[in-house]
């Protein structure tokens, strides 16, 4: 079975990221980043050695975020961010083609332990299984 692991993040944890403070969470520093990536690169080296890791990828900051929708005439409507009033989007994900559910959450609970700074925000791994074909059911 195939899931969406999804880690979530505002701009405001981008712009941290950067080393940009706020009341919401403090700077990252080098230090920190170099611990996300290596703690990131040892879960994506282990997933592709077991021949679970179908696809991974960090997203771009929420400010370029583009949201597409329709108006009442079926015509596009198109905002682009940054995005004040939004919270937390996709920041990341992996594509894993797991035996069981519960392998999955394992997977999940090891993502949520990745290194961050004291304080900053803490937001759950998302697991959304991907039906097998069109038209599957949950």
């Amino acid at each position: 079975m195939k899931y969406l692991v999804m880690v979530q993040g505002s701009q405001i944890d981008y712009d941290a990221m950067n080393g940009k403070a706020s009341e919401h969470s403090p700077a990252w520093n080098e230090k920190d980043m170099q611990a996300m990536f290596a703690f990131m690169g040892e879960i994506n080296n282990d997933l592709a050695e077991s021949g679970e890791l179908v696809d991974a990828n960090g997203l771009a900051a929420p400010s370029q975020t583009r949201f597409v929708s329709a108006d009442k005439d079926g015509k596009p409507v198109i905002t682009d961010g940054p995005y004040g009033e939004t919270k937390e989007l996709a920041a990341g994900y992996w594509v894993l083609d797991c035996a069981s559910l519960d392998r999955v959450t394992e997977i999940a609970a090891r993502v949520a332990r990745c290194p961050q700074p004291e304080g900053a925000p803490v937001y759950p791994v998302v697991i959304r299984p991907i039906p097998a074909g069109p038209g599957a059911d949950a």
